[in-house]
């Protein structure tokens, strides 16, 4: 008697663990479609052509470490002022604080979630993991510049990086 029920019961539960791991895949997608949730991309921009000097964009700079990994990490500049199409350089400064050698990856976000499909990224730190010896500390370069094509109401772009230690599998 419960028999149909409790088949019911498990193929939902199977379509809904399913669902989960669908989830992430079609969640990047749509980020990547509609601009949203400040996602860049993982590769390298061609600079842009144009240059327009009727405006000016403000560039904010955060960085975080996660509490696995004992480094400082920070941007040399906390702000710059471009104009679309100018390409800049901002370096970030990252030192292991342990004696142990480490390995970390930058996952950057932007905002407005709606800017990042025009902050490009020439050269970044980002698109590779960063090892550090025990003590050691370097910079990290970032070449970018904002996409002309930025609606103007976009007065300011938050560029944020979170730092998570990669461990070896």
């Amino acid at each position: 008697m419960h028999k149909p029920l409790l088949y019911k019961l498990l193929l939902i539960g199977a379509c809904m663990f399913a669902f989960t791991f669908a989830l992430i895949p079609f969640y990047s997608v749509f980020c990547k479609l509609t601009g949203l949730n400040g996602k860049t991309a993982n590769s390298s921009a061609i600079a842009a052509t144009t240059v327009d000097l009727q405006r000016e964009i403000s560039v904010e700079f955060l960085a975080t470490v996660d509490k696995s990994i004992p480094w400082t990490f920070a941007p040399e500049v906390p702000r710059v002022t471009v104009h679309p199409g100018e390409v800049r350089v901002v370096n970030f400064r990252v030192e292991n604080l342990t004696s142990e050698a480490m390995i970390a990856q930058a996952v950057p976000s932007v905002s407005p979630g709606q800017a990042a499909q025009f902050f490009k990224k020439m050269e970044c730190f980002c698109f590779t993991q960063q090892p550090l010896q025990g003590k050691e500390s370097k910079l990290m370069r970032l070449q970018f510049y904002i996409d002309p094509a930025l609606p103007a109401e976009t007065k300011t772009v938050t560029l944020s990086y979170t730092l998570y230690r990669v461990v070896a599998q």
